[in-house]
């Protein structure tokens, strides 16, 4: 059996970057789908600690709320920057993910047809940031810290592809991380994940099928 098992909507949501961090570092994991139908019935959702999915299970320890377990699997797998100086920005790095992948889930859930152009026209502000770290990490060529990739670098990888699709040419006035996209997304195993149909067919935001 895979040591790992993700309990989570048939979406990508909030679970595609650790299938990603997973795809890309060689691991295997089991899936457990929760349809709508499922989630409404109740029980699952009062198991949840926190009411919520994802739920993540490595071994005997099961884990909730996303963020935690990215960084339990840049513990576990050696993605948290090479000191403590770095585990710090990747940290400061990854909050900077959470802020703009909360002001997109708002969007998409509670203000999508009335706040799609300003969201989009603010949009480069709240982007570069990104592109500030990375020109700040050898010139842009390497990752968002250090010189080995970070549970970070997937989540935000996971952001700016879900921004591509929801604002095409998002990344044209920002370089780096045009760049960084492509670099990242044509590494072979995590490439071969985003080309299956596993992660084609989800839909990135669940209830609005973009």
């Amino acid at each position: 059996m895979p040591p790992y098992t993700i309990v989570y909507f048939p979406a990508r949501g909030r679970c595609e970057a650790t299938r990603m961090l997973l795809a890309d570092q060689g691991q295997t994991w089991k899936e457990e789908v929760v349809t709508l139908d499922t989630w409404r019935q109740g029980p699952l959702k009062a198991s949840c600690l926190y009411g919520q999915l994802p739920k993540f299970q490595d071994g005997d320890l099961t884990l909730y709320q996303s963020n935690a377990i990215l960084r339990h699997l840049g513990r576990t797998l050696g993605l948290y920057g090479r000191d403590a100086r770095e585990a710090a920005q990747v940290d400061m790095a990854n909050d900077g993910v959470e802020d703009l992948r909360r002001r997109c889930s708002h969007l998409i859930h509670h203000n999508y047809e009335e706040g799609k152009a300003q969201y989009i026209q603010d949009l480069p502000g709240h982007l570069q940031p990104f592109e500030t770290l990375l020109a700040q990490n050898r010139g842009g060529q390497a990752f968002i810290v250090g010189d080995q990739i970070s549970f970070a670098d997937y989540n935000l990888l996971d952001l700016l592809m879900n921004h591509q699709a929801l604002a095409p040419g998002c990344l044209d006035g920002l370089p780096l991380l045009s760049a960084y996209v492509a670099r990242l997304s044509a590494r072979p195993q995590l490439k071969a994940f985003l080309d299956s149909p596993e992660h084609v067919n989800r839909p990135i935001f669940g209830s609005r099928k973009i």
